[in-house]
Parts: C-alpha cells; sequence; structure tokens
C-alpha cells in the first residue's frame, strides 16, 4: 500500500489499483456523509481531482494520486458513505482504476513514511 500527501492509498495488483481515504484523512474530515464519484471509464490524472467527500464539517476534492482509467466504483458509499469512516482499507475503497504509469507508484509514501508524515502534520 502506498499513500499521498493528500491522505488517498493506493494498493495496486498488477495492472488495476484500488485508491481510497487514509484513516487519517477520514479522521481529519468527521463523519462522511456523501461521496461524489467518476463514472467507470473516466480518466483520473495525477494531481487532478476526480471527485469529493463530504463530511458534516466540509468538503474534500479528492486529487488522483496516480494516472488511470476507472474500472471500478464503490457503488455501496452511494448509500453509506459512512463506510469509508468505518472501514477505510476494505470495504470503504473508493475507486478501482486501470493504471496508466506505474511509475506513479514510485512518487508515493510507503507505509512507514506515511507515518512520519501525519506525526509531522500532528506536530504542526
Amino acid at each position: 500500500m502506498r499513500f499521498s500527501e493528500s491522505h488517498l492509498w493506493v494498493r495496486a495488483e498488477g495492472a488495476g489499483a484500488q485508491i481510497g481515504i487514509s484513516d487519517q484523512g477520514q479522521n481529519e474530515l468527521g463523519e462522511i456523509i456523501g461521496v461524489e464519484l467518476p463514472d467507470i471509464g473516466d480518466p483520473i490524472e495525477k494531481g487532478e481531482p476526480f471527485g469529493e467527500l463530504e463530511s458534516v464539517r466540509t468538503i474534500q476534492e479528492l486529487v488522483a494520486p496516480i494516472n488511470g482509467t476507472v474500472r471500478a466504483v464503490n457503488g455501496e458509499l452511494e448509500d453509506h458513505p459512512s463506510l469509508a469512516n468505518e472501514d477505510p482499507y476494505h470495504e470503504g475503497w473508493l475507486i478501482e482504476v486501470e493504471v496508466t504509469d506505474e511509475g506513479d507508484l514510485d512518487d508515493l509514501m510507503a507505509t512507514e513514511e506515511y507515518e512520519e508524515f501525519v506525526a509531522g502534520e500532528d506536530e504542526s
């Protein structure tokens, strides 16, 4: 699993990857009450928004951590957006993409690096 600075995780398997919000990210947002995700077949571009999470506190834009084409969307989140809070690494995944540049994964943080990043954020 790899992580972006915007608190999204990427779990790559072969040419595909699931993307979701990290535990830290969902904690910062609070209770998630709505999601807006792309459609199957839509491209996502690294560094560009691909959707939104709405919480009781705010609306957070989701910034793509990698380039790809959406091949699955977690439809469960439409009726149960709180799954992103309850189980962010499994049942609460957001989208699955066909990865177009595997090199994008190298730009993301490994788990240990992400934990250090989060610890540094908590100190500021």
